[in-house]
């Protein structure tokens, strides 16, 4: 089971809703070169508040430690890298256009570090990728962190309920920009990102949605993405509904009863960890409970890494090519000169 666990993302949506931030200057840092943050002071200080967390930065970090893969992307896609001094816990592969800037930093553990080990990595800021990465019984409180020192910052996906996530995915991005005094980068990736979801839209135009489960683990129960995370937007954007989106976290348990009675057209499959697709088929495909659901009768499988599917710079590409897999002679049509 991924640290994505019922419990702890119970704990995570109850935190206060937050997704606010507001700064002293309205002027953006700049960054001269890759992985250097503004030298010049500009756009500080910026204060923010993150889940719950307000911060004032007086600069920029230096020293940073990111937990879970999608933030680390989030650093590396934004030129981060040379910022990092630890990284931890990967979903599935990097991106091969991350490979190398990832293998040049630290892995501090497979999955979290200890609070000893991330404090022998001297940062003065930690990225959490989930709830999880704070957890206080761990001994890696948010609190813990700031006594030692050390800012920190939750992904927002962790803390916020009611909002459009593709928007909390822009602001995450935008945040972040100005925690390094890079808001010129930070809004470049933001207007591409737009005009590839624009891009999408434009090819499922007029669609009817085919009805999505989306399976990520379980057997007594179905774990599954439900309707306040990310993973819901992206069905939908892909020409989909999502059957469990009235389940209101991004992920939580569903029964096998409810799946069979919501009659997905097609399955959704998390791809990650030491269970493999084809194992996940074979469990949905030889449950006879699940015989006379429509996508397991017409085998209507569609597959997605989870680093895909959480509030990261995978996104707008994830989305383009789920609709390929839940329209895909449509797509085809709308792509083909």
């Amino acid at each position: 089971m991924s640290r994505r666990t019922p419990a702890l993302i119970a704990a995570a949506v109850l935190l206060p809703l937050v997704l606010t931030a507001c700064s002293a200057s309205s002027s953006d840092g700049d960054a001269a070169t890759e992985g250097k943050a503004s030298a010049t002071g500009e756009g500080f200080p910026y204060t923010v508040k993150n889940c719950g967390v307000t911060t004032t930065y007086k600069a920029p970090p230096k020293r940073v430690v990111t937990m879970n893969q999608h933030v680390t992307e989030i650093m590396l896609e934004l030129g981060l890298k040379k910022s990092l001094v630890g990284t931890a816990y990967l979903d599935d592969q990097v991106l091969p256009k991350y490979a190398k800037d990832y293998a040049s930093v630290p892995v501090l553990a497979k999955e979290y570090p200890s609070y000893e080990q991330v404090l022998a990595a001297d940062p003065d800021f930690v990225y959490g990728g989930y709830g999880s990465a704070f957890t206080a019984g761990d001994g890696r409180g948010r609190e813990a962190f700031k006594k030692s020192g050390i800012e920190t910052r939750l992904n927002t996906e962790s803390c916020t309920k009611g909002d459009q996530p593709m928007d909390t995915l822009y602001e995450e991005i935008r945040e972040v920009g100005r925690t390094f005094g890079i808001s010129d980068r930070a809004e470049a990736w933001i207007e591409q990102a737009k005009a590839d979801n624009a891009a999408t839209a434009k090819k499922l135009a007029d669609l009817k949605p085919v009805s999505v489960f989306v399976y990520d683990s379980g057997d007594k129960t179905a774990f599954t993405a439900g309707g306040e995370g990310i993973g819901n937007e992206l069905i939908e954007r892909a020409g989909g509904t999502n059957v469990f989106a009235d389940l209101d976290k991004p992920f939580g348990d569903a029964s096998w009863e409810n799946v069979v009675d919501r009659k997905p057209e097609v399955i959704v499959i998390y791809d990650y960890g030491a269970t493999t697709v084809e194992q996940k088929k074979k469990r949905l495909l030889t449950d006879p409970a699940l015989a006379d659901v429509p996508a397991i009768k017409n085998k209507r499988f569609a597959v997605m890494p989870l680093s895909d599917a959480v509030l990261g710079v995978r996104v707008p590409a994830a989305v383009d090519k789920l609709a390929a897999q839940l329209h895909p002679a449509a797509v085809k049509a709308a792509t083909t000169p």
